[in-house]
């Protein structure tokens, strides 16, 4: 299993690195593109697939590597890429803001849509983390030399950069090769309490509570058997306070009473869920997204194992198929509906049904 997790990442290195290079074709700095954005009304749904997400009019919105990003509205279906004004035709995110724009991640920057045109964000660099409760916070996950996330308030982007974690020094010494910058983040997530995690490639995970910024590291959260690095892809709070952490080895407790006393986030770590007979012969699977449903049960999203659901006692895993062929993933989402759809590399997106997941063909 902990092979087939790092072979995934070994791909997922040379698909960023290859839509970096062949689809940067970013609007004009900081301005509107010249003409309104129409998009190419098509029959059917791309392939790649990586992301789902509904804005507040029920649109769907189908974000790809490397074909732009989708809008089906229950009746047509629109592609935008570049030649509307996308930076690049390879998506990492999908936001709404409290106006109803919607902004775009991508490996050649940041968009926002307003319905109309797109905007490119000229990031400004800065030191200075504040946290305020309509920030939009950003990641560009592929693209190289990345120090830290992106935080918009509305007005301005900027660009931050994590301060030097506490094992810096320790970790470069042991010549780590990471497939990006070792303070690459791999996901963002806001707790109960407001405050923002970021899963970073090598470095763990820190918590930014708008006062400060504490790390955390365990290295079966990072480094594979092979030595090879997958990062900490996500990040959650379960409803009784416990974190989950990539994979169901563990659950981790924090104390942030101590935590504020500390150089470090400090926690201990409680027994996950599962065991080999559960996991196909593996101790413990990692997972790339982890969703709660709207009955409070936990799905874990796999690569190659399908997908877990966790009830609080059971676990039962669904398999993903498109046809006879077994289906890798990428990404999990909840919809305002309540309904669960999936992300993959090659083979569209995929709907649960309440019985199985099934390929979505509108």
């Amino acid at each position: 299993m902990k092979l087939r997790t790092i072979i995934f990442f070994s791909i997922l290195t040379i698909l960023t690195s290859c839509n970096g290079q062949t689809k940067n074709k970013a609007s004009n700095a900081g301005n509107l593109s010249q003409n309104i954005a129409q998009g190419d009304t098509v029959n059917k749904l791309g392939d790649h697939l990586w992301y789902v997400f509904q804005d507040k009019k029920n649109n769907y919105w189908f974000g790809s590597n490397g074909e732009g990003v989708y809008r089906f509205d229950g009746k047509t279906i629109v592609n935008f890429t570049t030649k509307d004004g996308l930076c690049n035709d390879s998506i990492r995110q999908i936001q709404e803001d409290k106006f109803g724009n919607i902004f775009f991640s991508t490996l050649g920057g940041i968009n926002k849509f307003d319905g109309k045109q797109f905007t490119t964000l000229q990031p400004i660099k800065s030191k200075d983390w504040k946290l305020e409760p309509n920030d939009l916070w950003f990641n560009i996950l592929g693209k190289r030399n990345e120090n830290g996330p992106y935080r918009f308030d509305g007005k301005n982007l900027f660009q931050l950069e994590f301060p030097k974690h506490y094992l810096h020094d320790e970790i470069y010494a042991k010549g780590i090769n990471p497939f990006f910058s070792p303070y690459e983040v791999y996901c963002i997530y806001k707790d109960r309490k407001g405050a923002m995690w970021f899963g970073t490639s090598v470095f763990g995970a820190c918590r930014f509570d708008g006062k400060s910024i504490k790390w955390m590291y365990e290295e079966d959260l990072t480094i594979g058997l092979n030595g090879g690095t997958f990062g900490i892809r996500s990040i959650f709070e379960d409803k009784v306070g416990g974190f989950w952490f990539c994979n169901t080895w563990h659950r981790y407790i924090f104390d942030f009473d101590k935590t504020t006393k500390s150089d470090r986030l400090q926690y201990q770590k409680t027994n996950g869920i599962g065991n080999a007979k559960i996991f196909g012969g593996d101790e413990y699977v990692y997972y790339s997204y982890i969703i709660e449903d709207n009955n409070g049960n936990i799905w874990l999203t796999t690569w190659d194992k399908g997908v877990y659901k966790y009830d609080g006692k059971n676990i039962t895993n669904y398999s993903v198929k498109d046809g006879t062929k077994d289906v890798n993933l990428v990404s999990m989402y909840k919809d305002n509906q309540g309904d669960l759809w999936l992300g993959t590399p090659d083979n569209g997106t995929f709907k649960f049904n309440g019985k199985t997941f099934e390929k979505f063909n509108p």
